[in-house]
């Protein structure tokens, strides 16, 4: 995925078999509204606040504070949750921070992931025990296909709870479920199915006004888009996006009472602004105590950010950053029985791949001369490959043998070519 220096929260479709997936939110581009609805908690959504890079402010006073007085101001809550952009090196140290302060305050601590699926608890837990080492994790894990964030991003967080022995959780559903939520609602899940996916409320007018902000803003496939009409794909993907705001909810507030321990949870941003996503659900459940943190970026040549005072209960200023730390390749790619290669399932619209000589339907026949037969194994050693290297692509297009070579560089979005 290609950083853009305005992004606050990531909206992601990801169109694989026909599926579109909302990652984790919002673009934040210049005089964005979704910073800055009307929405939340009613004694702040009729304010604002300017968030500078590295200030750290509350909602509840509206102004600075300190980190550690932050911290002081969690001891009470059952669930800290703490937003990202997937792609953000500097969010991530703030979420690892945030988590070393909790656990020398709380040893009982545990950490809930948008990244698995509940499903994959077995990996997890033997993580958390130490048995795995890192590249048996991503292995088993099947991290570049579960999530496809470099793990890089990950790391300190992973390593601590390592280290400590903390719990990690899966809160996720399977994606091929939410899929089936999209296009064809809960009811038509089977019972194994609803059993994983509680059924999601459609009713929450905030929430959906900040979902219609969010996608309105995003460009839809024209070709789906036209098929079953804006309203309907509206419809689709804001079932998607409930459903896994519900399921992530349900399964934070299930381990927080069986554990008696506090949580935080690892989740994009857009799960959980204005406190009306998977928080607001998790909430509802058991009415425990929670806290969320958003960091908000601030363009360069600004020297504050003004959103809405109820966007989070903390709101960090993160500098943008001119690319993220690690690059993203951005190539689809898919393995079918009746074929040893792995091919490319869709031109490539985002991460470094976007604009170069890759086409879908391409066949890798191999990569720096060796063969691939499994994504995320390829995928893991592409994750190693820094900024401005390349790789050696050998690929059979339309019957005919090429040789392709993609540079690992930045590249902008059509628009600012």
């Amino acid at each position: 995925m290609t950083h853009h220096p305005r992004t606050i929260f990531a909206l992601i479709i990801l169109a694989a078999a026909t599926a579109l997936a909302l990652s984790a939110a919002a673009q934040d581009a210049p005089g964005d509204p979704t910073l800055r609805l009307k929405i939340g908690d009613p004694r702040f959504k009729d304010k604002t606040l300017d968030i500078a890079p590295g200030g750290l402010v509350s909602a509840e006073t509206g102004k600075s504070l300190p980190f550690a007085e932050m911290i002081e101001e969690m001891k009470t809550a059952r669930i800290i949750h703490v937003g990202e952009t997937h792609d953000s090196k500097p969010i991530h140290d703030l979420q690892a921070k945030i988590i070393r302060a909790l656990y020398e305050q709380d040893r009982g601590l545990v950490i809930g992931l948008e990244m698995f699926p509940s499903t994959m608890q077995e990996v997890l837990n033997r993580w958390s025990l130490g048995i795995l080492s890192e590249e048996e994790f991503i292995r088993e894990a099947r991290w570049y296909v579960t999530w496809n964030f470099n793990f890089g991003f990950y790391r300190d967080v992973f390593v601590f709870a390592k280290q400590n022995h903390i719990p990690i959780y899966g809160l996720n559903a399977p994606r091929e479920i939410i899929t089936k939520i999209r296009m064809r609602g809960w009811d038509a899940l089977s019972d194994a199915e609803k059993a994983l996916v509680p059924k999601p409320d459609l009713t929450q007018v905030e929430h959906r006004l900040l979902m219609k902000q969010i996608f309105g803003g995003a460009d839809m496939p024209h070709a789906m888009a036209g098929s079953v009409g804006a309203e309907a794909m509206f419809e689709g993907l804001y079932r998607a996006q409930s459903a896994w705001d519900e399921v992530m909810g349900a399964n934070a507030a299930a381990i927080v009472e069986r554990e008696r321990k506090k949580m935080v949870v690892l989740v994009g941003s857009g799960h959980l602004i204005y406190n009306v996503g998977l928080n607001r659900r998790a909430y509802d459940r058991n009415q425990l105590p929670f806290k969320t943190v958003i960091s908000v970026f601030v363009d360069k040549d600004k020297p504050a950010e003004t959103v809405a005072r109820s966007l989070g209960d903390y709101l960090f200023g993160i500098s943008a950053e001119e690319r993220p730390a690690y690059p993203s390749i951005g190539i689809g790619l898919k393995k079918v029985n009746d074929l040893e290669n792995l091919f490319v399932d869709t031109k490539p619209i985002d991460g470094v791949a976007r604009g170069q000589d890759i086409e879908k339907g391409d066949i890798i026949l191999n990569i720096d001369g060796r063969t691939w037969t499994d994504v995320n194994e390829l995928r893991t050693y592409l994750a190693a490959i820094p900024w401005d290297g390349e790789v050696k692509l050998h690929i059979l297009r339309a019957g005919v043998e090429k040789d392709v070579t993609l540079k690992i560089k930045l590249t902008p979005p059509p628009d600012e070519k």
